[in-house]
């Protein structure tokens, strides 16, 4: 569940990561300003970054804690 979220903060965040910068730089334009989708994006795109590499899914932790007992 956990990668699952991951994957979509990743792509959403690539996404409005991508539309911010050609925002900014005047290729595309949009309805609400550059800034804040850029900004966004990154934090959304680190963040599923991240998650992707440093947290166990859902699953694993079941398992480990099955073992353990």
């Amino acid at each position: 569940m956990i990668k699952i979220l991951a994957v979509i903060m990743l792509i959403g965040g690539a996404i409005s990561l991508v539309m911010g910068v050609l925002g900014i730089f005047g290729s595309l334009a949009l309805a609400i300003s550059p800034w804040p989708l850029a900004i966004l994006g990154f934090v959304f795109f680190i963040a599923g970054i991240s998650m992707l590499k440093y947290r166990k899914d859902t699953d694993e932790v079941a398992v480990d804690n099955k073992k353990t007992e």
